[in-house]
This record gives C-alpha cells, structure tokens and sequence, in this order.
C-alpha cells in the first residue's frame, strides 16, 4: 500500500523532529564539559557570523542579537551575561547611542565558537554520515525548497501567532 502525500509529509516530518533531537542531544553532551549551552553557543555563532562581525573586534548591539535570535531583549540579556560571566563576550557602550549596549566577542569567545564548530561538524558527520553526498545534497535542496515556500506563505498570512520555529 503506498502512502499519500499527507502521511508522507507527515512521517517526513516525524523522522526530522527524531533527527533535530538526536543532534542536538549529542551536541549538548559534546559541549557540555566546556560549559556551553545551546542557547549560548546559538548567541555565540550569531555573534560570530553576522555581517559587520565576522571578525575579531567588531561588535553587535544586544537588540540586534534578540532579534537574530528570535528572543525576547530580556532574555538576550539573560544569554549575554551568562556569556559574560564565562569571558566568552564583553559589552561595551554603542558610541553612536549611549543607551544601547555592544557586545564583542572575546579571544576565549572566538575559540568557543571553532569548538562549537568542530562539534557541529562531528556530530553531522556521524549522523548523516551514512547517507550518500548526493542524497545530503538532495536533502538540503528539499529542505531549502520547503522552509523558502513555508516562509513566503508566512509572509502572506494576516498576522496570527508568532511562528515559534523562527
């Protein structure tokens, strides 16, 4: 008997929320024992690879990274001070609005954001390891395919609840 393209879709998405969990579990644990959060290495990356930031020194304003982030300003700050705390960020004043607040990756920052990036790498290695290049690759098209036209049709819709995957 074959599936329709509902249970089809649905199962599809079964597996993804079965493979999301298994990643991020196994990142989690990887990470731990430097004492980073997903959360915290999300804020780190965002730091790191934002345009304007991409290199040592350059700085992002706190509500610029709650909105990169899809969180709230208080809970960004939440993140940063726990990143403080641990020497991976610094704020500093914005010289062009002396209410808002920069922040800058550290040299120990920038080292947790490679670690976090080998971890990344390891762990979607031995996932999806096992798959052909040719299927990744056809995989990240279809993914790509669904989350452009989910997000138009987002776009198109009266203003509901917020989208909680963004």
């Amino acid at each position: 008997m074959t599936a329709t393209p509902s249970e089809t879709a649905a199962e599809l998405a079964d597996e993804m929320t079965r493979a999301i969990k298994r990643i991020r579990r196994q990142t989690m644990h990887r990470l731990d024992p430097f004492g980073i959060t997903p959360g915290q290495g999300r804020a780190l990356r965002t730091l790191a690879h934002a345009p304007g930031c991409e290199s040592p020194g350059q700085t992002m304003r706190l509500s610029d990274l709650a909105l990169r982030l899809h969180i709230a300003p208080r809970s960004a700050t939440t993140v940063v001070d726990a990143l403080e705390e641990a020497g991976l960020v610094e704020r500093t004043p914005d010289p062009a609005d002396r209410r808002a607040v920069r922040i800058v990756l550290t040299a120990a920052g920038w080292a947790a954001v490679e670690r976090i990036g080998q971890v990344r790498h390891e762990v979607a290695q031995e996932y999806f390891g096992p798959v052909s290049p040719s299927d990744q690759e056809a995989l990240l098209r279809a993914l790509r395919v669904a989350d452009a036209a989910y997000g138009a049709a987002a776009r198109e819709r009266p203003a509901a609840a917020p989208d909680a995957a963004r």
